[in-house]
C-alpha cells in the first residue's frame, strides 16, 4: 500500500495535518479530501491544542484540487466538491484551537483557500499564493472569495481573483494575506516553537478569543459562502470550464469562447 494521502501526527498536544501527495504538488483529490475532513475531526476530538496545515516535500503546500478529476464534473458532481471543500474550510476556522497555516511552497486555488481559512498563515520565503481559479474558467470556490477581502482589502482580492495573479511570499506578507516570511529552512523550527508558545496559552480563554473574533465575519458570509458554491459547481459544464482545465492538462494556453 501507499503512503496515506493526508496524515496526523502529534507532537505533544499540537497537531499536524500534512497533505502527502507531493508528487502531484499536494493537489486534493477525493481521497485526500475525505482524509482530511478525518483528521480534522480526530484532532478536534482529541483536544488539540493547536493545529498546523502543511504539504509534505519542497514545492507545495496544496497546490489546488485535482483538475484531471474535476475536468469531468458536470454541476451536480461539482456542487458535491465544493461543499465539502466549504465544509473542511469551516473545520479549520472554527477549529476549537488556532490553526496555523506553514506555507512550504506554492499554494493556489483550493490550497491557497485552506490556508485562508487558518488563523495564522506562516510562509517559507519560497511560498507563492494564488487564486488561479479564472484561467481554468471558473471561480474560488472554497471561500475564497468571501475570506480574501477580509485580509487583503476588496479590490486587492478582486485584482488577484479576476487576473488569477500569483504573487510570492514578500508581496503576500505586503499585502496582509500572510503574517510571517521565514527562511525554508527555519520554517519547521519556527512552527514548532510558534505553535508551542499558543498551545501554552490557556486552552478556554484561546478558544473564546477565537470564536469572538470569528464572530466579526461570520453572519454576513455565510450567505456569500452558499452563493459562492452554487456559482462555482454552476460553472461546471460550461465552455470555458471544460477549455481551462483541458489547457492546463494539456500545458497549453486556453483559448476561451466567452
Amino acid at each position: 500500500m501507499g503512503a496515506e494521502p493526508v496524515t496526523l501526527d502529534w507532537d505533544d498536544n499540537v497537531a499536524t495535518i500534512t497533505v502527502n501527495r507531493p508528487k502531484q504538488m499536494n493537489a486534493l483529490n477525493e481521497a485526500a479530501l475525505d482524509l482530511l475532513e478525518t483528521h480534522l475531526r480526530s484532532a478536534a476530538d482529541d483536544d488539540a491544542r493547536c493545529l498546523v496545515i502543511t504539504g509534505a516535500g519542497e514545492k507545495a503546500f496544496v497546490a489546488g484540487a485535482d483538475i484531471e478529476r474535476m475536468q469531468s464534473f458536470g454541476t451536480e458532481a461539482a456542487q458535491q466538491y465544493t461543499e465539502q471543500g466549504h465544509r473542511i474550510a469551516n473545520m479549520i476556522e472554527s477549529f476549537p484551537a488556532p490553526a496555523v497555516a506553514a506555507v512550504n511552497g506554492y499554494a493556489f486555488g483550493g490550497g491557497c483557500e485552506l490556508a485562508l481559512a487558518c488563523d495564522l498563515r506562516v510562509a517559507s520565503e519560497r511560498a507563492v499564493f494564488g487564486q488561479t481559479e479564472i484561467d481554468l474558467g471558473i471561480i474560488p470556490g472554497w471561500g475564497g472569495t468571501q475570506r480574501l477581502p477580509a485580509l487583503v482589502g476588496d479590490e486587492m482580492a478582486r485584482r488577484m481573483i479576476y487576473f488569477g495573479e500569483r504573487i510570492d511570499a514578500t508581496d503576500a506578507y505586503e499585502r496582509g494575506l500572510i503574517g510571517e516570511v521565514v527562511a525554508h529552512d527555519d520554517l519547521t523550527e519556527h512552527i514548532s516553537e510558534l505553535t508551542a508558545e499558543l498551545a501554552a496559552k490557556p486552552a478556554t480563554a484561546m478558544r473564546a478569543a477565537k470564536e469572538a473574533l470569528n464572530t466579526a465575519y461570520s453572519a454576513p458570509r455565510s450567505t456569500g459562502l452558499e452563493y459562492e458554491a452554487r456559482t462555482w459547481s454552476g460553472l461546471f459544464g460550461t465552455a470555458d470550464q471544460r477549455e481551462g482545465m483541458s489547457a492546463f492538462l494539456e500545458d497549453r494556453d486556453p483559448e476561451f469562447e466567452s
